[in-house]
């Protein structure tokens, strides 16, 4: 390092990526600092996929007292308290952050608390803190944030997703706006819970970008769950009045719910970070630009995670610290592979996902592909009359043979879909996937056991 900076490397902020990133290199034995303006640990840890798991499977608990119901137990008395189950996150959620907090310490990172800004490519300021440090590299983690409509009249009255884990009561009514996977798990946590639940969409159907069969299978599921699911509409208008909040859609329908949730995407978090003094360039959509290798329009400054907008998820995040860790300071180019990444929808039913949809592969696989679907009742349900249903589907590359796609709508899908795409990653065959015996019973013996052709193309159910 050049004795004209403070660091090797300065990390903004201190989510799952640049945690990695700043710890790697500083066990490497190079000086680093990160700066966080909130807490450690970043929109996974804090108000991401950990609370929400938690909270996704506080709200299980009702339908699992259903199906027991079944089974010939019974529950009296059986009641969910809100600020007991806050409570409980909260500690759990301080403990995780902690343990970032001291591993990033252990590895000699110095943390700043404090909102760090770019006043040139090599110096940043810790606002409110009369504080300037320089470094000879710079890395950019600073992530998503949620995107509500502003112009919206009354989109004050309106929450996102970060104020949904703090709520100080449980509503009676909740209405979420957006059909992405945050709405459909969060209308799941509130339905479980016990809230009167609508889901709002001003698309055809939830989970855009996902499989045909899987969207409309789920957009069934979910109403049997007591969700009232309102597809190709949306907000004219959020009134408050003395009972609630009236929602005026746009088909002329009023709703009075307690709380409004708007979960209609994320966008990258670059507003006053003083990208421009540094010379960083924003692409189209608003994210920072960067190449295979993370590097940014500024030669001394790189870019991970959703705040690059390329694969909006925490373990790729860690994967793209490790990338630049090695690119940059072991000599050792490398940038993540984004094929076959496994992903998970934590609905009720959920969703898990890898590879290529079926329109996807029609696309790409030049042959064709052949498709095998498969429709059941789970056997934890014999008892119980639902009538709810588990979707399997395979996509098969019908020259090679490879298995592309694997869409799972089910409980413990996002549990298979892991071990389901190492197969996928690995790029073996159906016949291969075949050749594997069952484990019975189970759901997963479906995945090697599907053999009928699905003839005629997919997407009605």
């Amino acid at each position: 390092m050049s004795h004209s900076y403070d660091y090797d490397l300065f990390v903004i902020g201190a989510g799952s990526g640049g945690v990695r990133a700043a710890r790697l290199t500083a066990l490497g034995g190079k000086k680093v600092a990160v700066a966080e303006e909130y807490r450690v640990g970043g929109t996974c840890v804090i108000r991401g996929c950990v609370p929400k798991k938690f909270m996704v499977m506080a709200s299980e608990v009702s339908h699992a007292l259903e199906i027991a119901e079944g089974y010939g137990w019974s529950f009296d008395n059986a009641r969910f308290d809100w600020p007991t189950f806050l409570q409980a996150k909260d500690v759990e959620i301080a403990r995780l952050s902690g343990i970032y907090t001291a591993n990033l310490g252990k590895a000699g990172v110095d943390l700043i608390h404090g909102r760090a800004v770019l006043k040139d490519a090599h110096t940043v300021e810790i606002v409110g803190k009369n504080q300037t440090v320089t470094a000879e590299r710079i890395l950019i983690a600073t992530g998503g944030r949620p995107w509500k409509p502003e112009a919206l009249p009354g989109i004050e009255h309106a929450i996102t997703s970060e104020e949904a884990f703090h709520l100080p009561e449980l509503p009676k009514r909740i209405l979420i706006a957006g059909g992405g996977y945050i709405a459909v798990e969060f209308a799941g946590i509130f339905a479980g819970l016990g809230v009167d639940t609508t889901l709002i969409y001003r698309g055809p159907n939830v989970l855009r970008g996902f499989d045909d069969d899987v969207r409309a299978h789920l957009a069934g599921e979910i109403e049997k769950r007591g969700i009232k699911v309102i597809l190709g509409c949306q907000h004219a208008s959020i009134e408050k009045t003395d009972r609630g909040l009236v929602n005026h859609l746009e088909n002329g329908m009023r709703i009075e719910t307690d709380v409004v949730m708007f979960a209609t995407g994320r966008v990258p978090h670059v507003v006053d970070l003083g990208l421009e003094s540094a010379g960083v360039e924003l692409n189209e959509a608003g994210a920072i630009k960067v190449d295979a290798f993370s590097r940014t329009s500024a030669d001394n400054i790189w870019a991970i995670g959703d705040v690059t907008d390329r694969m909006n998820l925490t373990p790729v995040a860690i994967r793209e610290a490790v990338a630049f860790h090695q690119t940059v300071f072991r000599d050792n180019p490398q940038h993540f592979d984004y094929e076959a990444v496994a992903t998970a929808v934590f609905s009720q039913p959920p969703v898990g996902v890898v590879g290529l949809t079926e329109a996807e592969a029609r696309h790409s696989c030049a042959a064709g592909v052949d498709v095998y679907v498969t429709r059941f009742r789970p056997m934890k349900y014999a008892f119980t009359g639902s009538d709810e249903r588990v979707l399997m589907k395979l996509v098969v590359d019908a020259d090679t043979q490879r298995v592309v796609g694997v869409h799972i709508v089910g409980p413990d899908g996002p549990e298979m879909i892991q071990l389901a795409a190492i197969a996928v990653k690995a790029g073996l065959t159906k016949a291969q996937w075949d050749a594997t015996c069952a484990v019975h019973p189970t759901m997963a013996e479906e995945l090697v056991t599907l053999k009928d052709k699905q003839t005629a193309s997919s997407g009605a159910v």
